[in-house]
């Protein structure tokens, strides 16, 4: 990948100070690129080649990646015909729940999380601790309260990954008492609690608020703003919610959350009110939140390659 960028990318291309040999792109600053391999730490995702690049981050079909990489035509190739799919919902495979959360939420209220927050969404069943790895795991669940979508969070380490069968028109939420008339967006789940918080310190009722709040802000992103995709969460809750008229954007204040901002913001003006309100310090709202408690951040603890 990194020799790609070199011939083709070159201005995409730019290395990370201090660092002898680790490079990211001038796009998207946490794809980062060291020793043969690379990872976009915001998205998740990664691989060893210009193929992986192309596919995942540039969104190229398999077909079109190689034509990039090799200028050869596949004009006349014809891709087999596909397998018939079959219409079967995705089975959700949540890991078996710890006899307790207490790692769990030691490890938010080190994030400066309110504690009864943290245990009011333990007693809704939307926070809890997996036995085997002791992973806090974040739930989202459809209109009717069924558990649809999970995302693990390691509570050492930096540890992320969706449960399998995850459906990702769901997402953790925390839902007002009223019918919602704005919704407020975060990245992740941690900087929705941060916020909730946050709000509960300057004494004001989130859940008596007509307000809902919804993590996961990723979008698809392409070239042209316009052929850009609304996350398939935000577009699932506001089709079961017509009542919402206004969607606060609380995206990181780095390269890609305010490339997300402007994005959403162009794609949702016809037909909402779009407030723009990202972390007033850090970059995300749990580093906000912790500036604003007078916390200092939690150094991580080393992990175990299998605490997965």
């Amino acid at each position: 990948m990194l020799s790609y960028l070199r011939e083709f990318e070159p201005s995409n291309l730019v290395k990370v100070k201090g660092t002898s040999n680790v490079y990211c792109t001038a796009e998207h600053d946490s794809l980062k690129i060291s020793n043969g391999k690379w990872y976009w730490w915001s998205r998740g995702v990664g691989g060893y080649s210009a193929l992986d690049y192309l596919i995942k981050v540039r969104e190229y079909g398999f077909v079109e990646a190689v034509e990039i990489l090799t200028g050869q035509a596949f004009a006349d190739w014809k891709a087999p015909p596909a397998a018939e799919k079959k219409d079967e919902p995705k089975v959700l495979l949540l890991p078996p729940k710890n006899k307790n959360c207490d790692r769990v939420v030691q490890y938010l209220f080190g994030r400066g999380i309110d504690y009864q927050l943290i245990q009011d969404c333990i007693a809704d069943g939307i926070i809890f601790e997996s036995a085997d790895y002791h992973n806090a795991v974040f739930v989202g669940k459809d209109e009717s309260g069924t558990p649809k979508y999970a995302a693990f969070r390691g509570t050492m380490g930096s540890f992320k990954r969706d449960a399998s069968g995850s459906d990702k028109r769901y997402s953790f939420r925390l839902l007002a008492r009223e019918p919602c008339a704005s919704v407020h967006l975060f990245e992740a789940a941690i900087d929705l609690l941060s916020y909730a918080t946050y709000l509960k310190c300057e004494g004001k009722d989130y859940k008596g608020r007509k307000t809902c709040f919804l993590c996961r802000a990723y979008i698809s992103q392409r070239k042209r703003i316009k052929e850009s995709k609304i996350p398939i969460a935000l577009t699932t809750f506001l089709a079961a919610h017509p009542e919402v008229k206004t969607i606060y954007l609380h995206l990181d204040r780095d390269k890609t959350g305010r490339l997300c901002t402007e994005t959403l913001q162009e794609l949702l003006k016809k037909d909402y009110e779009i407030v723009d309100d990202p972390p007033p310090v850090g970059k995300d709202f749990n580093d906000f939140l912790l500036s604003y408690l007078g916390i200092e951040r939690p150094k991580p603890a080393r992990e175990r390659r299998d605490a997965r």
